[in-house]
């Protein structure tokens, strides 16, 4: 029996059915393949962007001591109290350089703390008061030396201090008075036990340190 053309059709008709249901699986399985990759080069990027973000979190994180503990402070925050910081450091500096006891290893240890806070400048100063006897004199004649800090005032571009304050001096007869201006610069460097601050204050020099009055005591 001779074969007709709609056998012919019917026969490739399954055929066709099965190479398109081929294509279309190709097809599916392309695009399951595409979006599979697509969303695993999505993850990689996001796992990157989120370590990179945790890494510059971890930067900006920094510990503080705080009588011995260490605090976690932002550097954000770190930042914007800079200021408050030098100048805190600036009156640490001369709170400790200038405060002075009858006592010489009270004196050699104030002196010690403040050298930490200054470079070579501090100790120069400190040698040249040393061996104009200032040190002795105090030790002499039993005084006592504090400064009370009015202002300081901070240049941040040209990272330039400048500290006025009073000097007093307490004798048994009578008390000091002196002004006590000095300008230095600061640089900032890392933390540390003797520098809890983070600054070291550079080429200091004292500009004016003259006696504004002298009163006598009144003896019994």
């Amino acid at each position: 029996m001779p074969t007709t053309k709609y056998q012919l059709l019917n026969t490739n008709y399954p055929i066709k059915m099965l190479i398109k249901n081929i294509e279309q699986r190709i097809k599916i399985n392309k695009v399951v393949s595409i979006s599979t990759i697509a969303f695993a080069v999505f993850i990689v990027i996001a796992g990157f962007f989120f370590a990179y973000r945790m890494i510059e979190d971890s930067r900006k994180s920094i510990y503080i001591l705080d009588n011995g503990v260490p605090v976690l402070a932002k550097q954000t925050d770190v930042l914007l109290n800079r200021p408050v910081e030098y100048k805190a450091q600036i009156e640490l500096f001369h709170r400790l350089f200038f405060t002075l006891a009858p006592d010489d290893a009270y004196i050699k240890d104030n002196i010690q703390k403040s050298l930490y806070l200054m470079d070579d400048s501090g100790k120069k100063e400190y040698t040249n008061l040393k061996e104009k006897g200032f040190y002795n004199q105090i030790i002499a004649s039993s005084s006592m030396v504090s400064i009370h800090a009015d202002s300081i005032a901070l240049n941040m571009e040209q990272r330039k201090f400048a500290f006025f304050g009073k000097q007093m001096i307490t004798r048994k007869s009578s008390v000091i008075t002196r002004k006590l201006i000095t300008e230095g610069y600061f640089d900032d460097i890392i933390r540390s036990p003797n520098n809890p601050h983070g600054v070291m204050l550079k080429n200091w020099r004292i500009l004016d340190n003259e006696e504004i009055s002298n009163q006598t005591k009144n003896s019994y």
